[in-house]
């Protein structure tokens, strides 16, 4: 299993798992769900990969860096790390966000990805911890979260945040 960076090599592969996902799905956004390929090479790409070294962008925006999980050839999962938070991504959405393509999920990626992930996420944040956040009503990424080390820090009326030491 491999985490592989956003990067144009692999992009037939990226916007085929891109345009899959759909446009909210347990609370990551996906704002390209359906593009063409031709839009994806174009627009979608180079912008995703611009967001880990942003220029011009709203004072809100923090960086982040996009990860595919590849095993094998193929791509079965996206990790995107947001490299420091704001006070609204602390209270929220924090600094890892995944999916894992429905067909494969269920068989272990989601906490091999996670795993890789929160590697490479101690590395480039500076907060002591890595905050997470996720639905109550999805079990599965809960169990994912906790196999890697999380605990329950608190709670919303429909999250849990969860914090991996760093």
């Amino acid at each position: 299993m491999e985490l592989r960076k956003i990067n144009p090599e692999d992009a037939k592969s990226q916007w085929e798992y891109t345009t899959a996902l759909p446009a909210d799905e347990n609370g990551l956004t996906n704002p390209y769900c359906g593009v063409t390929y031709e839009e994806y090479l174009e627009n979608v790409l180079p912008v995703l990969m611009s967001y880990e070294h942003p220029v011009n962008m709203p004072d809100w925006f923090v960086p982040e860096t996009y990860y595919y999980l590849w095993d094998g050839d193929l791509l079965v999962g996206e990790f995107r790390i947001r490299h420091y938070l704001t006070e609204a991504l602390r209270n929220g959405a924090g600094h890892i966000g995944y999916s894992i393509r429905r067909d494969v999920r269920g068989k272990g990626y989601g906490t091999a990805g996670l795993r890789l992930t929160i590697e490479m996420a101690r590395q480039i944040i500076p907060e002591d911890e890595i905050y997470l956040r996720v639905n109550k009503d999805n079990i599965a990424s809960q169990k994912v979260m906790l196999n890697n080390g999380a605990y329950v820090a608190g709670e919303d009326e429909s999250h849990l945040f969860m914090r991996v030491a760093k």
